[in-house]
């Protein structure tokens, strides 16, 4: 795990979009994991205008989504296809047909959630798998007490995560209590993990999920175990890092043959 603290989230934000175009140009055909919300919007928006200013080819990349609301259709204005149209696929040149988010209004979940581990499976598996992190340290909708060995699968959102996102809900309008998600497992399994946090809030989070023990009560944790993980922070995030001061130094002082950026 390499954590890369920097003064802002549009910093921060820079870095991460400058992994994921790599990641594009050196392999066309990538896999890529997208996740919604506040924290990647940034992203999402610096890759279509890198896209339309410099050519950034999504042709043939293949893109699945960390996860959707059970009971949303792909128009109801807080479901995450809404989302990833409104700030990623209406913009660039990805194929429909290379576009997998999971179906909340699937007939037979458990079945739909099995065709989509087959799908990611035949695909090849996950390049670079983009993620945030959760204010009580879920990873896509992988709550509290998820296993670790989880795959895609339906959830219960706890009331913290529905009351966190009842802001994308119109006024009166109940947050839905399931929703499909990746699984821990499934996640782990990719080849790079992009992780992105910000914010004062997700301070807590960000350290039991870096620096204290790995555990299912901590989602996020599991990354330590990964392999080729890159956390990205903003300093407010990053403000009870106990070593923040290390990953600090080692970020700025890297040898020219270790430097991917």
């Amino acid at each position: 795990m390499e954590v890369i603290i920097l003064p802002t989230a549009e910093e921060a934000s820079e870095v991460a979009t400058r992994l994921v175009s790599r990641q594009i140009r050196e392999k066309p055909d990538s896999v890529l994991g997208l996740a919604t919300g506040g924290t990647p919007k940034r992203l999402y928006e610096m890759l279509v205008r890198m896209h339309r200013e410099e050519g950034l080819d999504l042709g043939r990349a293949t893109t699945f989504n960390l996860d959707e609301y059970v009971g949303l259709g792909p128009d109801h204005p807080a479901s995450y296809h809404r989302f990833m149209v409104k700030y990623l696929f209406s913009h660039v040149n990805l194929t429909r047909e290379r576009i997998h988010i999971p179906d909340g209004l699937a007939a037979d979940v458990p079945a739909h959630c099995a065709a989509y581990e087959q799908s990611i499976r035949e695909a090849g598996g996950i390049d670079l798998q983009i993620l945030g992190l959760g204010s009580d340290g879920h990873l896509g909708f992988n709550e509290p007490g998820s296993s670790l060995a989880s795959r895609t699968r339906i959830k219960t959102l706890t009331e913290r995560t529905r009351n966190d996102n009842a802001r994308y809900f119109g006024e009166g309008e109940e947050v839905p209590h399931h929703v499909i998600t990746m699984g821990l497992a499934t996640i782990a399994a990719s080849r790079m993990c992009l992780l992105l946090a910000f914010g004062k809030a997700k301070a807590e989070a960000v350290a039991a999920s870096v620096e204290g023990p790995v555990t299912a009560s901590v989602p996020g944790s599991l990354l330590q175990f990964h392999p080729r993980t890159k956390v990205l922070l903003d300093t407010e995030a990053a403000a009870l890092l106990t070593r923040a001061d290390y990953y600090q130094w080692v970020y700025n002082n890297k040898p020219a043959w270790q430097t991917d950026l």
